[in-house]
């Protein structure tokens, strides 16, 4: 019975998630299946894959094959680098203690460039938050000079008017005669 480890499709029209299971290549892709070994959520930046590590490594030293994508997702993790490790163990070009020493060193590279990723993302999601808000700045104070000059020039013609009202007021009225 051959064994494939794959994806199946799971969740809403374009927004899928994905389990990844070990099923016979005879199963639909959203049929019966072995073991449920992780899933994968393509929806999320990055993308979030949640693995048993153990048993996909045990799967794949079984003789289970990865399909392409699972292969990726498989690779991202580390366990088809541990597996090739554990096959040069097998043939005796380093020790187990080498082979761990190697991959742990690889761990900790793989983590730190996700990390850095995941601060990049944060960033520039920043970035564009503090854009925003300074173009909004922008408009708001550009919005609020011209309601004061709009201010200004009403107020200058309300002056004006009440200038030449003042005058011909003054023009209309007789003169008093002044007091001795």
């Amino acid at each position: 019975m051959p064994v494939k480890i794959r994806l199946a499709r799971h969740g809403r029209k374009r927004n899928a998630f994905y389990h990844i299971v070990v099923a016979d290549v005879r199963a639909p892709r959203d049929g019966k299946y072995i073991e449920r070994i992780g899933s994968y959520n393509p929806n999320t930046n990055p993308a979030t894959i949640e693995l048993n590590f153990d048993k996909a490594l045990a799967w794949l030293g079984k003789g289970a094959q990865p399909t392409d994508t699972a292969r990726a997702l498989l690779s991202y993790k580390g366990v088809m680098m541990k597996k090739h490790l554990l096959e040069g163990v097998k043939k005796g070009a380093f020790d187990e203690a080498e082979a761990e020493k190697r991959f742990q060193a690889w761990a900790e590279g793989k983590t730190a460039k996700i990390q850095a990723k995941i601060d990049g993302l944060a960033g520039k999601e920043a970035d564009a938050l503090k854009a925003q808000l300074e173009r909004e700045t922008k408009v708001n104070s550009d919005r609020a000079e011209a309601i004061a000059k709009r201010k200004s020039d009403l107020a200058a013609e309300a002056e004006a008017a009440n200038a030449e009202a003042a005058e011909e007021t003054t023009e209309e009225a007789p003169e008093a005669p002044a007091a001795e």
